[in-house]
Formats: C-alpha cells, sequence, structure tokens
C-alpha cells in the first residue's frame, strides 16, 4: 500500500490546504474512541462509541458536529504587501506550484505575485484557513502554513465574534502552531488518543473550506501513519515529522488548521494536507495526529520553543523500494528492501550510538511501536523529549537485540531548554554568512552578510528577508560575519532595526524583535 500511494504521487500533486496559500480562492469565491477525554487542560469522564446501525452512527454525526462546529473558528492571515513579494518563492508561488494558475493566466510568476498584490487591498487577508480551541481561556491550535509570513491574524467565530490573536509559537516540523485570543468561557475540544484509532473507524472534518463557514464533512479512518514528503519537500522543516492520518472525509483549502474528529467529538488530528492532481478534494486528506499536536502546543505554551529528541541516527527507509534501490545504486551496496529502518551512519553526539548500534542495524522496534518505515520512526522519537529514554528493538546480523536509548537534542544535551537558552541564529530564525569582496564591489557596499536558511516564521522572516538576501546593518551598526550578528544580538531584546538588501540590489529598512 504504501509503494502503491509513493507511486501515485509523482502524477497527484501533494498540496498544502491553504492557510496563507489560498489567495486566489479567496479572491474567486470574493468510531469513537473508549479512552477518557486527553483536554488541554481538563480530564473528562470515558465515553463509549455508540451503536453501529444507521440511526445511531446519524446521531453520532448530529452530536459530534454540534460539538465540533463551536469550536471551529475561521483564522484570517493579513500581509504586509512589503514583507510577502521579493525575488524568491512566496506562498502564493507555492500555491501556483501545487494546486495550479488560479486565475487561469499563465503570464508567469512574478506577473501573477503582482497581479495578486495590486488585487488585494490592505484591509483584505492574504489567506484563510481554520483553527481549533483547545482551552476556555482562548488557546487555539492551527497550521504553521495556516499563519506563516501574517503581520496580523485575525480570528472569527463561529458566532462571527471577531478577535485580533497572539502568536504564540510555531513549528514548521509538523505544521503545527498555536494562537491565543483574550476571552474566557469559550467552547473547545478535548484531545483523543490518535495512538487508538482505528482503519475504517467513522471521522468528521469540521472548517472553513473555500470560504464556507462552520462546514463539515464525513468519511472514515483511510490510513494511519502516512509520510508524503511534503513538509520537507518544500524546504520549510528542517527535520520534519510525517506519520499523518488519511481520511477520505471532504476536505479543501481552507479546511487547514480545522478539527478531524471521532463519532464523540473529540480531536483525533488536525487537517493538514491533501493530495489532488487539482488541488480539491479527491479522496486523500491528511491529518497531523491529535497526540503529537498536543505535544507540539504544549511545549510552545510551556518552554516558548518545541522540545525534540533525537535517536541521532542516519537511516535508510527499508520500505521505499525506489530509495533502497538508489541507495543499492550510489552505494554498490545489496541491502534488502523490506520492514523496519536500516541505519546507514551518526551523527555527533548519538544517543543511539552511545547505546550500541552500529551501521547496518535495522531498527524494528521503539517501545510497544512497530517501526515498518520511517513515518513509524519519526513518529516515535518525535514525539518525546530531550532526555526521555526509549527502549530501542533492533536487529543484527538477523539476530533480534534490545537497549536503551537516551534521546538528545540536536546540540548534544539531555535537558530542555527555553528561549533564553537559544542561540542568536535560533531566536532570529537564520544563519549569516560574509560577503566577498567582489559582490561588495558589485553593489559598492562596505558590509554585509547573506542570509543562509531562513525559518519561515521567525522574526528575521517577518521583516521580509528570504535566503540570499544582503544584510548590511543591524540597529545601525555595519555587520560582515555571523560572529558580528552574535554579538549585536546576544544580550539584545525587543524591537531592532535592520537593513538589507533584495534580490534586485533594491534596499529596505524594517523592524524585527528579539525574544
Amino acid at each position: 500500500m504504501k509503494s502503491t500511494l509513493k507511486k501515485l504521487l509523482p502524477f497527484a500533486v501533494v498540496g498544502v490546504i491553504s492557510g496563507a496559500t489560498t489567495v486566489g480562492t479567496i479572491q474567486y469565491f470574493g468510531h469513537g474512541s473508549n479512552n477518557a477525554d486527553q483536554s488541554y487542560f481538563t480530564k473528562g469522564s470515558n465515553v463509549s462509541f455508540a451503536g453501529m446501525n444507521t440511526a445511531a452512527v446519524g446521531d453520532d454525526f448530529v452530536k459530534a458536529a454540534k460539538t465540533t462546529v463551536p469550536a471551529v473558528v475561521t483564522i484570517k492571515n493579513y500581509q504586509n504587501r512589503a514583507t510577502s513579494g521579493g525575488g524568491r518563492a512566496s506562498e502564493q508561488d507555492l500555491f501556483d506550484f501545487f494546486f495550479g494558475d488560479p486565475f487561469g493566466g499563465g503570464g508567469g510568476r512574478g506577473q501573477q505575485r503582482q497581479k495578486q498584490q495590486q488585487q488585494t487591498p490592505d484591509n483584505m487577508p492574504s489567506g484563510m484557513g481554520s483553527g481549533v480551541i483547545i482551552s476556555p481561556d482562548g488557546y487555539i491550535i492551527s497550521n504553521n502554513h495556516v499563519v506563516a509570513g501574517a503581520s496580523k491574524l485575525e480570528v472569527v467565530l463561529s458566532n462571527k465574534k471577531s478577535y485580533i490573536a497572539t502568536l504564540i509559537g510555531t513549528d514548521p516540523n509538523t505544521d503545527i502552531s498555536l494562537l491565543k485570543i483574550e476571552e474566557k468561557g469559550l467552547p473547545y475540544l478535548n484531545f483523543a488518543n490518535s495512538d487508538n484509532i482505528e482503519v475504517g473507524q467513522w471521522a468528521l472534518a469540521v472548517g472553513n473550506p473555500l470560504g464556507l463557514n462552520s462546514t463539515v464533512t464525513a468519511g472514515i479512518i483511510s490510513a494511519k501513519g502516512r509520510g508524503i514528503g511534503i513538509l520537507g519537500g518544500q524546504g520549510k522543516a528542517t527535520n520534519p515529522i510525517e506519520s499523518f492520518i488519511q481520511t477520505d472525509a471532504a476536505i479543501n483549502p481552507g479546511n487547514s488548521g480545522g478539527a478531524l474528529v471521532n463519532t464523540n467529538g473529540d480531536l483525533i488530528g488536525i487537517n493538514s494536507a491533501i493530495s489532488s492532481t487539482t488541488g480539491y478534494y479527491q479522496g486523500y486528506g491528511f491529518a497531523v495526529p491529535a497526540n503529537l499536536a498536543r505535544k507540539i502546543v504544549e511545549d510552545i505554551k510551556k518552554f516558548g520553543i518545541v522540545q525534540r529528541g533525537f535517536l541521532g541516527v542516519q537511516s535508510l527507509d527499508l520500505s521505499d523500494d525506489m530509495q533502497v534501490a538508489a541507495y543499492n545504486k550510489q552505494k554498490k551496496t545489496n541491502i534488502k528492501a523490506g520492514s523496519g529502518v536500516y541505519v546507514t551512519g551518526f551523527g555527533d553526539k548519538s544517543g543511539a550510538e552511545d547505546a550500541g548500534l552500529k551501521v547496518g542495524d535495522i531498527i524494528t522496534k521503539i517501545d510497544a511501536t512497530n517501526i515498518t518505515d520511517f513515518a513509524d520512526l519519526s513518529m516515535s522519537i518525535g514525539s518525546k523529549r530531550p532526555g526521555d529514554k526509549v527502549q530501542l528493538v533492533y536487529l543484527r546480523n538477523g539476530k533480534e537485540n534490545t537497549t536503551t536509548v537516551t534521546l538528545k537534542d540536536q546540540q548534544g544535551g539531555t535537558s530542555t531548554r527555553t528561549k533564553a537558552d537559544l542561540t542568536v541564529t535560533e531566536k532570529i530564525g537564520a544563519e549569516f554568512q560574509g560577503l566577498d569582496d567582489r559582490t561588495k564591489a558589485y553593489y559598492g557596499l562596505t558590509s554585509g552578510v547573506v542570509a543562509k536558511n531562513v525559518v519561515e516564521g521567525s522574526e528575521i522572516a517577518k521583516a521580509g528577508i528570504v535566503d540570499g538576501y544582503i544584510i548590511t546593518e543591524i540597529n545601525g551598526k555595519p555587520v560582515n560575519s555571523q560572529k558580528d550578528v552574535e554579538s549585536l544580538l546576544s544580550k539584545f531584546t525587543g524591537t531592532g532595526q535592520i537593513k538589507y538588501m533584495d534580490d534586485y540590489g533594491r534596499g529596505y529598512q524594517r523592524g524585527f524583535k528579539m525574544p
């Protein structure tokens, strides 16, 4: 089944559903769980699945819809045109790539972007998506791509009441974001235990597709643990976690960030993507599992950043025949395709290597989770924090072995960190490389660094900077190296000023915030 989906994907385009990417759409349209509730703040009583006769299922759909609709909101993403343009791929470029040209023009992406900016007044959102209220005091979960690039976020409840939201934090690696509005006594959804959902179980998708508020669609869980390559494929996730719930409940642009619920109205996933040849519903929708989404927003709320544990292995997905064949050809090896994850190497300060793993071992189980492919591995490790210990089962020369691995962060640490512990690069969301003399002479500059690996939604990105832009001054002082940037910002907090040039040599001065 995994290989079938992968064969289908080259011509069935996988696209992020809307949020900040549905400009064209906005303009065009002008078995339930027996587990205890896992609310973000409260724990309720057990609720069991109703009978399978037609009347009972219908009743369950009504109950679930009545529970869910009031807790699902519309999110409007407003962007400064100064920060949405530029010489690099924008969110709208991605919309064109995945969904096709919504204007039917064909005049080129640069002309397309210019046309949209002319057609989008300042008081109109650049995109719209959905979100789910997860606490009575106004915390809302959504997708990262729904809020990306926003200068202002407006939340509209199902009763049409509107609020300006604060963005608490985002995680491009899971496509999850956390927002907050100032209100009390709001309706909210409980988190279900998404590990216990079953293929064939009923599911309802609730959101605001195509500008149609409070839309409920029904289907089943079609598959679990899907890795579709969309987060890393767009270059926005440095260490993507993809283990999506697949559903055939109708999901369209605008559903992004909305709720996938069971028949009790409990949250089992956050709708995020579709696989489609047109960009619209064709029966393949994907949602971030509730357990992973819940862990991400809890990290953001408690620590300000996501706490992510790593095994520290480089690996090969044995379930992917094409990956295995390509690896064998490149490395001149004869690894057999099958089930599990094959260890091809280790990172620095690897917890797995410390625990005794070697190149050639095949990881088959982590704690209670069978590891059949990389999506299983990604989910089982990515949902844990540095310092957590996992029991890992692996095959070496056909013999099964077990070891305990202490997970580390990317710096090799085993303790949690807060925003105060972050490096300047992590805080501002970019790396910097000094300009050579030839480039300085070409642009007539006496100073400058090139921005690299700019993180989507980061403080530097909010100022309108993308990879390749040249930063000449920070807070009125010239910068010529990564060290210069770190020296200026290591103890700086609050609002600063940054001067930079885009691809065309046009100069800008923008404000940015340092936490």
